[in-house]
């Protein structure tokens, strides 16, 4: 698989006689792609049916003649005002009953059918005007899905929806009072019309009645790209993708990923660290103009699961940013290895965003490869470098890692909806154990939650299945991996209710969750042997083999030939000594990397990143700061 470069590009905001010398640079930077056309549609229809289709015909000429492939974006993150006009009904409401009104982006509710046939509209227009075009090599539907907390919406439509969506999957209304435990509080409805949505309640909701509008949410965003899609794909060969984002979850991305051929996502990692990453001051200010360390190649494992393999970076940060809370500037070198991270980690392409910063607008502030006055920001000569190290790399050869970790996207509502403490989210527990791996140079393959073959993995991580599915839990029981479970595993049944038997309820290893507790920040509970348990406890019973107990004895990690449990949020030093006992169990080969420093394996490749500040030495050589080391296997 050959890696290329892209850049993100608005014809629409610049002179036309602009774009031929635009393509001629784009092409000398070494670029293969440009993005267009996802925020254009009020050029492409001023007004209702009034299409104004020639200065994209131009634009897609011009940039395809200089030899660049695009891939054309949807407009349907940005409906024009005069949507508003004809669909006012058709704007999402936040939690408060507050519209999300017009003025920016992602204003609509996904829930809204006239919106979405508006949608259906102008993606096949513009299929049936490009879906041959030869410069067209890609699509991209919409823009971000979730973005700005969009997926989630409390409007009239949503209501509407969810009322048919519960009637089609209770069938009765005694049905669904059952499966909700609708007795408590005397919540039992007589008919589906009489369910509201789970905002404005007096105190929390029922639990089961904010999963089932979570799960409801999820499908209108899937359903909602898919109407784009099954207008695409008969009018055009060229693979279809979305541009997902960092740390957002309230979607299924799987479920959307199944109708589209290219999953791509959009990478800002200083953003992301003031932003989303939930680092301490300490580590923020040691990363500040780097980047966490595992942020990106998280998602980017994440999302080469979530497109079966194929993926890409439809936007990689080359400058500073305007949306964090602090928008430095990367040190020198950084874009240059973020690109080649995607890279180590499988995407096919790498698209900086955006080629030309905007002198106007919401994002003046956030940089491009060129300056708003056209001369070259420091990321076009990185973009560049990169570029010219392309010409001499071998082709991508992936290979399975030895490490599976199961993401879970309704595990992550699910612990939303019932965190048991402040701040306790499904995300980082999931994302402590990736680093944990990552600490000590492991590779990891994410897997979703359908997945029920694990050979070739020696371990398989699973933690925070809330609802474990009986199919997984039965391949996880009999998978020749060493398998890590919980905390919270099987805590829930489907209905969001606590099962009996007790959890976890795997037969294999024969405990009982008796008891759980969530703990303050300022009272983790010490383990035997170094490390801590922190936010999250269990007492267990049962006679399994206890690998790590509290300075107390009580079992907190116990083990069965190959399954174990963990019954607790183990803490970096813990989750460390977890890792050490797998490497022992399995025969996995571990690093001692530097602080910082990463390693990637591919089938030929070796990769070293060094998000540090400092040389640091390693076994094939010394890395400076920002420094990336390749050797072929």
């Amino acid at each position: 698989m050959k890696r290329t470069l892209g850049t993100c590009y608005y014809p629409e905001h610049w002179p036309e006689h602009m774009w031929k010398e635009d393509a001629r640079r784009m092409v000398d930077t070494g670029l293969t792609w440009v993005r267009i056309g996802e925020f254009s549609w009020s050029r492409l229809e001023p007004s209702p049916g009034d299409l104004h289709w020639d200065w994209l015909d131009h634009a897609i000429e011009v940039l395809g003649a200089a030899g660049l492939k695009i891939v054309l974006g949807t407009p349907t993150a940005t409906p024009p005002r005069w949507m508003i006009d004809r669909h006012p009904d058709m704007l999402a409401v936040d939690v408060d009953g507050r519209p999300r009104k017009f003025g920016s982006r992602r204003h609509y509710c996904f829930s809204h059918m006239g919106y979405r046939e508006e949608c259906r509209r102008i993606a096949r227009l513009l299929a049936d005007r490009y879906g041959r075009n030869p410069h067209i090599a890609a699509w991209q539907t919409d823009n971000e899905y979730g973005c700005h907390d969009t997926t989630i919406s409390y409007s009239d439509a949503a209501r509407t929806g969810f009322r048919d969506w519960l009637a089609q999957r209770y069938q009765s209304v005694d049905a669904l009072n059952r499966a909700w435990g609708n007795v408590f509080w005397s919540m039992e409805y007589a008919s589906f019309d009489q369910i509201d949505l789970p905002n404005l309640t007096v105190t929390e909701p029922n639990p089961a009645h904010v999963m089932d509008f979570r799960r409801y949410s999820s499908d209108m965003v899937v359903d909602f790209n898919r109407a784009q899609v099954d207008e695409i794909k008969p009018r055009s060969d060229a693979p279809v993708s979305h541009n997902y984002m960092g740390r957002i979850t309230d979607f299924d991305h799987f479920a959307v990923g199944k109708d589209l051929e290219i999953a791509t996502w959009d990478s800002y990692p200083l953003g992301f660290l003031e932003d989303r990453v939930g680092a301490s001051a300490a580590h923020q200010r040691a990363f500040a103009r780097q980047g966490d360390p595992d942020f990106q190649a998280f998602h980017h494992d994440l999302y080469r699961a979530v497109g079966r393999g194929r993926w890409w970076v439809m936007e990689q940060q080359p400058g500073p940013v305007n949306w964090a809370p602090y928008n430095p500037a990367p040190l020198p070198g950084m874009v240059r290895l973020w690109t080649w991270e995607a890279f180590a980690h499988g995407a096919e392409a790498v698209c900086y965003f955006r080629w030309r910063q905007a002198h106007f607008g919401q994002e003046q502030l956030h940089a491009g490869l060129l300056r708003p006055d056209n001369q070259d920001a420091p990321g076009r000569a990185e973009a560049r470098q990169v570029a010219e190290e392309l010409r001499n790399a071998q082709s991508v050869q992936p290979t399975q890692a030895p490490v599976a970790l199961i993401f879970d996207y309704q595990a992550d509502w699910a612990w939303a909806t019932q965190p048991h403490g402040v701040g306790l989210n499904y995300f980082g527990l999931i994302f402590d154990h990736y680093r944990a791996l990552r600490r000590v140079g492991v590779s990891v393959d994410i897997l979703p939650p359908d997945t029920r073959d694990f050979d070739g993995f020696a371990v398989v991580l699973a933690p925070g299945l809330i609802h474990l599915d009986p199919d997984l839990a039965d391949a996880l029981s009999n998978a020749d991996a060493h398998v890590v479970y919980g905390p919270r595993t099987a805590a829930r049944d489907q209905y969001f209710n606590i099962p009996d038997p007790l959890p976890p309820a795997i037969p294999k290893l024969n405990l009982t969750v008796s008891r759980i507790e969530s703990l303050r920040p300022d009272i983790p509970v010490s383990l035997h042997g170094g490390g801590q348990v922190q936010h999250y406890i269990e007492e267990i019973e049962g006679d399994a083999e206890p690998l790590m107990t509290t300075e107390t004895g009580a079992p907190v990690v116990l083990a069965r030939e190959s399954q174990l449990y963990c019954g607790g949020w183990l803490d970096d030093a813990a989750l460390d000594r977890l890792v050490v006992m797998l490497a022992e169990r399995t025969g996995l080969s571990t690093l001692a990397l530097p602080d910082g420093v990463r390693c990637r394996k591919t089938a030929t490749e070796e990769f070293w990143f060094n998000h540090t500040t400092a040389t640091v030495d390693t076994p094939h050589g010394p890395l400076p700061p920002a420094g990336v080391l390749r050797r072929a296997l």
